[in-house]
């Protein structure tokens, strides 16, 4: 272990922070707004609004399952050649360097298909860059992670660092979200709806490059991480890191968390157009609504972490996700205005996103720093990478089931129907009820005490 490491300072941590809002921008149309392109709900719109690229939404749905799936494989890949890489430059930020280019290029190309009709050279082409793009992504994103450990020395500097790349991420995802207004102000001067939409999507592209670029350009890892060693391969670290009963409970109780928040990113236009009968710049608003009351709670959160323990509140996220959903599942038929629901839905969920934008990554933090010091095995990048691992299976399975089960309640020009976009809403229900359920079995009192009872010894 190098004990002789710099202390980060705020102007450096703000920077790594701006490489997570980089990468969430990038990530986002891809991640968000693939459906809403390639799915178009044509009778909320008065007509579609994009042609129609490729055959069916199940042939999409199979393509950005795939690809999630693939992308999951590459993360331990990735984070096992970053462990063993000895570049002069950095064995994170080499990876970063690489990957950061064709992740910001390719997040454009996948929305510019060479046909303006429904071909299987369009299916083609999706498939080729809706793969290469989660192969960049994930050699950007897991070095990424890797570095949180590494540039926060003590569980504060490492939960001070989780909840920075939590607001950036926010920012991004706000960001992100304001494409559907973006594209209508395009439209209302005349330009449009495909080439809007591809406008506003090669924007996000060329600001998520400059500012990925950040921490490769201005954070030495030489003058300010601590690093550890690991002698196990990369599959082998991650078959050790599920073993571990806490982190396997935990895990798996995130995964239903974002399968829950797939199906959210993936269906709000839908939510909103057809649930609501609102226009689809509407959501935009409402989730810079949701993201700015989240950040009102950022603060708070870190606090009451600390009085009543992250499991506690974490738990207490959960519930209050639940809740969220089931409301939003009442959508249209609850005796209140439409907008009303709208913004009290919003409301209700800006805790619980706020929540677990911070907790999970400083809960993972803890496990793989109690695990480091029980074995001397330490491997806290292979805790990260295990954790985007299953994060993206969860966004596989929304991806593949999604659409199968927003069409349950039949079609209608092509687009599913009311009924089977609030079918939807019952499932991210269940999945988070589960989610609850698993996260329950982990037993933080044990992980903590392992940090404790060696920090004693340490300054003994």
């Amino acid at each position: 272990m190098n004990t002789r490491v710099e202390k980060l300072p705020m102007g450096k941590k703000i920077i790594y922070a701006l490489g997570q809002l980089g990468w969430s921008l990038g990530s986002f149309g891809v991640m968000n707004l693939l459906y809403y392109f390639y799915d178009s709900n044509s009778q909320a719109d008065g007509g579609r609004m994009f042609p129609v690229y490729i055959g069916s939404a199940a042939v999409l749905g199979i393509i950005a399952a795939l690809s999630r799936v693939f992308d999951g494989i590459t993360d331990p890949l990735i984070a096992g050649f970053s462990d063993r890489n000895k570049s002069k430059f950095g064995r994170r930020r080499i990876y970063m360097a690489i990957g950061a280019f064709p992740f910001a290029l390719i997040s454009l190309l996948i929305f510019l298909p060479p046909s303006s009709v429904s071909s299987l050279f369009n299916t083609l082409w999706l498939f080729v860059f809706t793969f290469l793009f989660y192969l960049f992504m994930t050699m950007y994103v897991t070095p990424f992670f890797a570095l949180l450990s590494e540039l926060g020395h003590t569980p504060n500097e490492r939960l001070e660092l989780s909840t920075m790349i939590s607001v950036t991420w926010a920012l991004g995802f706000m960001i992100g979200n304001s494409a559907y207004m973006l594209q209508g102000m395009m439209e209302n001067a005349g330009i449009s709806s495909v080439k809007s939409f591809q406008l506003v999507i090669g924007i996000f592209a060329f600001i998520a490059l400059v500012l990925m670029y950040l921490p490769v350009l201005f954070i030495d890892e030489r003058r300010y991480c601590e690093t550890h060693s690991s002698e196990e391969g990369s599959f082998t670290s991650v078959i050790t890191a599920f073993k571990n009963k806490d982190f396997l409970f935990f895990t798996l109780s995130d995964l239903t968390y974002f399968l829950a928040l797939t199906f959210i990113q993936t269906g709000i236009s839908f939510y909103i157009m057809q649930l609501l009968k609102l226009p689809k710049e509407m959501a935009s608003t409402l989730m810079l609504v949701m993201f700015l009351l989240s950040f009102v709670f950022y603060v708070p959160v870190s606090l009451l972490a600390r009085k009543i323990g992250k499991k506690n509140l974490l738990a207490i996220g959960f519930s209050l996700f639940i809740f969220s959903w089931l409301f939003l599942s009442f959508w249209g038929l609850i005796p209140l205005s439409i907008k009303a629901q709208a913004f009290i839905a919003v409301i209700i969920a800006a805790l619980p996103l706020a929540i677990f934008g911070i907790l999970p990554n400083a809960i993972v933090a803890d496990i793989a720093e109690a695990d480091g010091r029980r074995t001397g095995n330490y491997k806290a990048a292979v805790y990260f990478g295990a954790r985007t691992f299953m994060s993206k299976m969860g966004a596989s399975v929304t991806l593949l089931i999604f659409p199968l089960i927003s069409h349950m309640g039949g079609e209608s020009g092509g687009a599913p129907t009311e009924l089977g976009i609030r079918i939807t809403t019952y499932v991210a229900m269940v999945f988070l009820v589960i989610g609850l359920f698993l996260f329950l079995k982990y037993d933080e009192k044990s992980t903590l005490k392992i940090l404790e009872d060696t920090s004693e010894t340490e300054e003994s």
